[in-house]
Parts: structure tokens; sequence; C-alpha cells
């Protein structure tokens, strides 16, 4: 990994004096700069409809929601298993 030169520094601790609201903002923008090229024609209308889809399962009750707590329990059951078992 390169070094930071002194201008990145810089930045980087005028950003850490920031909110943390203030940050995952910037945050945001610097990721999005990132993305070369424009996306896909149809993707984001796509992600939108399935998104949307997802929300009107949950209100309707077609799905059931799970307790961040219980998927926690059950990922370390399973990553205990992977350990014992090699993923069996």
């Amino acid at each position: 990994m390169a070094e930071m030169t002194p201008q990145v520094s810089e930045v980087l601790e005028k950003a850490l004096a920031l909110s943390t609201q203030e940050r995952g903002l910037l945050i945001d923008h610097l990721i999005e700069s990132l993305d070369e090229g424009p996306a896909e024609e149809g993707v984001e209308q796509a992600w939108d409809e399935e998104i949307k889809r997802r929300v009107d399962d949950i209100r309707s009750g077609k799905v059931e929601m799970i307790p961040g707590e219980e998927v926690r329990r059950r990922l370390a059951v399973r990553l205990l298993n992977v350990g014992k078992y090699g993923g069996k």
C-alpha cells in the first residue's frame, strides 16, 4: 500500500474531526466518485423494483423478519460447525 502524502494526511486529519454524520456523507461521496462510468441501463430501476417488492413482502406478512440477535446466534452456530466439520 502506498504511503500517505502530506496532502492526504491533512485531508484525513480534517475528515476525522468531522461529526459522524458528516464523515458518513463524505464517505458516500468518495465511494460514489470511484464508480467509473455510467451504470448499465435499467440497473437502478431494477434495484428500485426489487426493494419495493421486498418491502411489500414484509408489510404484507408474506415474509417474516428475523430479529438481529437471532441472526447472530444462527451465524455463530454455523461458524462453529464450519470449524468442526469443514463446512458440512
